[in-house]
């Protein structure tokens, strides 16, 4: 199934959004998909099972991952810009140097996933799960992590102007480096 699936996909968001009208409930699988550079731009991949799929260097801007299943995937340089992945699985993610512009993350389980060098500016991260996650240099300006557990969570060199940090949980997160909300760098 996961391949037919990956065809459509390889189709874009029109082949999925005709999929999806003709198989009301079902799940679009896309498990250890090997789609990199595919463009799901707009796509609405709601439920979706993209775990350990390789999505390197794809266009999913805009694209609708709501409660998605993102375990281990290789989002390594995709642009996920404006992308809604509200309450998404996203553990063990690798998402070095991804695009994440103004994406909506609130909810999602971001824990061990590398974001090393993301692009995270205005993302809403409110109440996401980051626990142990690796944000070196990071860009984290503006964004909103209101209530975020960051526990454990690599933070060196990270970019946090502007960002919304009330409530947040930064218990032994190592931020040496980080450019603080204020602007102050940390030694």
């Amino acid at each position: 199934m996961a391949q037919d699936h990956a065809a459509i996909a390889r189709a874009g968001a029109q082949a999925v959004a005709v999929w999806r009208q003709d198989h009301p409930g079902e799940t679009f699988e896309l498990y250890r998909a090997e789609l990199p550079g595919v463009d799901l731009s707009r796509a609405d991949l709601r439920h979706a099972v993209l775990s350990v799929a390789n999505l390197a260097g794809a266009d999913l801007r805009d694209a609708d991952l709501r409660e998605a299943n993102l375990t281990a995937a290789n989002l390594s340089g995709a642009d996920l810009s404006g992308a809604t992945l509200m309450n998404a699985d996203l553990p063990s993610a690798l998402l070095t140097r991804a695009t994440l512009v103004g994406a909506d993350l609130s909810g999602a389980d971001l824990s061990m996933a590398t974001l090393s060098g993301a692009d995270l500016t205005r993302a809403n991260l409110t109440r996401a799960h980051m626990t142990g996650a690796d944000l070196s240099g990071a860009v984290l300006a503006e964004a909103d992590l209101t209530g975020a557990a960051l526990l454990h969570a690599d933070l060196p060199g990270a970019d946090l102007r502007g960002a919304t940090m009330e409530g947040a949980n930064l218990l032994e997160a190592d931020l040496r480096g980080a450019t603080m909300p204020s602007g102050q760098a940390r030694p």
